[in-house]
């Protein structure tokens, strides 16, 4: 019989902003995938898991790529904490229609969007049993929404940090130009470090290694590895201690 007995107690959940958009459509939220998030995540909420999500804006706007054509770096970065806010909002409003509790905190105060961000409130949520949404990235250009996450997993006391991408872990080399790439089932941030493996960004990557958060990397794109991530079945690569 499947255990259904969580190996977490408190997660952080980090989506990208182009896993809200579907391939090749000019929409840049899909619907269809925000309710299928919204489903995974319900899941999870059912085991008693308590569960933060951190999303990215990158669907919407890159501030980084923006500043590569001429744009300033702080107005660019800024456009796109404000995109992760709309991607934000998309997730909460399918979350409470699926019966999940929820909050939106924003590291922007805006007042009549969001609450702004406050520790001991976001902690409060998650006891009480809320899903909590960080957006607006820090609040400071120049910082990732990986940065992000690594930094309220740390200030919540995460025990992991579960990073859904469009692949199912960390390969030794890029697996589209290597068939033969080797995929880490669990590596250290030591070796992450020494291989120069693209887990996250440096100040991100950083963070979780200072302040011992693990990062499972996996595919979200299967339907139910949220749920078995959280049951702590072997799904990607994780990356620890």
């Amino acid at each position: 019989m499947e255990s259904t007995k969580p190996a977490y107690k408190r997660i952080v959940l980090k989506l990208s902003g182009e896993a809200l958009r579907e391939t090749g459509a000019r929409d840049t939220i899909s619907p269809h995938i925000v309710k299928e998030i919204a489903r995974q995540v319900k899941e999870v909420y059912d085991l008693g898991v308590e569960i933060s999500i951190v999303v990215g804006g990158g669907n919407i706007w890159r501030g980084l790529a923006a500043s590569h054509r001429g744009m300033d770096r702080t107005t660019a970065d800024y456009m796109g904490m404000l995109a992760t806010v709309i991607n934000g909002l998309a997730l909460q409003s399918e979350l409470e229609q699926s019966g999940v509790p929820i909050r939106v905190q924003t590291a922007i105060e805006m007042q009549n969007v969001a609450e702004p961000f406050i520790l001991r409130r976001a902690v409060r949520h998650l006891e009480q049993g809320r899903v909590v949404i960080f957006v607006a990235g820090t609040g400071n250009p120049y910082f990732s929404t990986d940065t992000t996450a690594a930094l309220r997993a740390s200030e919540i006391g995460a025990d992991i940090i579960l990073k859904a991408t469009k692949v199912d872990g960390i390969y030794d080399r890029d697996p589209k130009l290597h068939p033969d790439a080797k995929r880490y089932e669990q590596i250290s941030f030591n070796e992450a470090l020494t291989k120069r493996l693209q887990v996250m960004d440096s100040t991100a990557f950083s963070l979780c290694m200072d302040n011992k958060v693990p990062i499972l990397v996996f595919d979200m794109h299967q339907p139910t590895n949220v749920r078995d991530a959280v049951l702590g079945k072997k799904i990607g690569t994780l990356v620890s201690d």
